[in-house]
């Protein structure tokens, strides 16, 4: 049976790594992704594209239970919607966390709540979530109160996974980048030293492994990939 795998924002820049990767490894790919047109490279390597509120529990469900009705062999994910925001614990108010939790984490939760189901159907699965260094890192975290929290909530909720999948050949990882080599991060920081930052395609190679027959031999995984920076 082919190996299918889901790639939630695909279409963003380190989403459209992942999906060169995974494709050329040979990977059948459903993904969602945003608003705009799929570039016709991209395009052709995806079984599915599709734009999904993730943030909304109900077509979430739907979008998952229909996915792995068609595509059975469906053995990952790969959750890689987010966002990202500013603020110390002063400047946090409690729409910037929910909006935070909502990118962040229920993106994530609502995917892999009937995953789950999914996976204990067909004997095994893993999920990768993408996790960030302020989450685990005060330090890192304390102008970004609202991003880090959420993002910390992913650390547990793979814990979670794993405990739940235990005997199950269900597991869960977390993928931990440091700043990521953007056209948009070099942008917004122009005197960082580049070189230093984590490419996009070396995160995708992360992923990669962990799905490998090797890498999903690993468990309770934490993966910090941080280059020098």
């Amino acid at each position: 049976m082919p190996n299918h795998v889901l790639i939630t924002g695909a279409s963003g820049n380190l989403g459209s790594e992942v999906v060169k990767k995974l494709y050329d490894s040979g990977y059948g790919i459903c993904a969602t992704v945003g608003s705009g047109d799929v570039p016709l490279d991209m395009a052709a390597m995806l079984l599915d594209a599709r734009q999904v509120d993730l943030t909304d529990e109900a077509a979430t469900q739907s979008y998952v239970e229909e996915i792995t009705g068609q595509y059975p062999g469906l053995r990952a994910a790969v959750l890689l919607v987010g966002g990202f925001a500013m603020g110390s614990i002063s400047d946090t108010t409690g729409a910037m966390l929910d909006k935070q939790i909502n990118l962040n984490f229920k993106t994530a939760f609502f995917v892999a709540r009937p995953l789950l189901k999914h996976f204990e159907k067909r004997g095994g699965g893993q999920i990768i979530l993408v996790g960030s260094r302020p989450a685990i890192l005060p330090k890192a975290g304390k102008d970004m109160v609202a991003y880090a929290l959420s993002k910390s909530l992913l650390f547990r909720l793979a814990e979670f996974i794993n405990e739940a999948g235990k005997g199950k050949q269900i597991t869960a990882s977390v993928l931990v980048p440091s700043t990521i080599d953007t056209a948009a991060n070099r942008q917004n920081m122009p005197e960082a030293d580049f070189t230093k930052w984590v490419k996009a395609s070396d995160i995708a190679e992360a992923i990669a492994f962990l799905l490998s027959d090797t890498g999903s031999t690993l468990r309770e995984t934490v993966l910090k990939v941080y280059n020098e920076s």
